[in-house]
């Protein structure tokens, strides 16, 4: 089911969420809410519970097709992930469905491990690097509560966002 996103300054986007602790018909719905969610805006690669107005630490990815992806590992639905290995860095411009008229420059880590439960409880760890790795941060800031705003380099590193025609 396709679930409305949740705009700024909704409290749930600076909560941090909750850990997932049962596994079953729940989760799959979230997974598959996530992912219909995600899907149904055109240029999204990722969503957090908390963007769906839900408290919980699962999210939602997909880089595949996109220009600066190097790693892809197709749709996934993480809950409970954890970085458990980052290096290197790099600055590029993040948007975000729940801040859509506006985009900014953070620094993130240009390769990261990480690990989480997929929607049946299985333990997955990914490998991530370039866009997927930006990705994959951006969504986990969502589960501990900040947005791409509480991570801008500098204040006039934040723009208007390009509508794109």
């Amino acid at each position: 089911m396709i679930r409305p996103v949740v705009m700024l300054p909704a409290p749930v986007l600076s909560t941090r969420a909750e850990e997932v602790t049962a596994f079953g018909a729940e989760s799959r719905a979230l997974a598959d809410d996530l992912l219909d969610t995600m899907r149904a805006s055109a240029h999204s690669v990722g969503i957090a519970a908390p963007q769906i107005g839900v408290g919980l630490r699962a999210f939602a990815l997909d880089v595949t097709g996109h220009k600066k992806a190097d790693s892809c590992h197709g749709e996934v639905v993480l809950f409970n992930p954890e970085v458990v290995l980052a290096t290197g860095r790099d600055v590029g411009r993040e948007g975000c469905m729940s801040v859509p008229d506006l985009t900014g420059d953070v620094a993130r880590r240009t390769h990261v491990v990480v690990r989480g439960l997929d929607p049946d409880g299985v333990e997955r760890v990914l490998e991530c690097n370039a866009f997927e790795a930006r990705a994959v941060q951006h969504e986990i800031d969502h589960l501990d509560g900040h947005l791409f705003l509480d991570r801008v380099v500098a204040a006039d590193r934040v723009f208007p966002r390009r509508v794109y025609r």
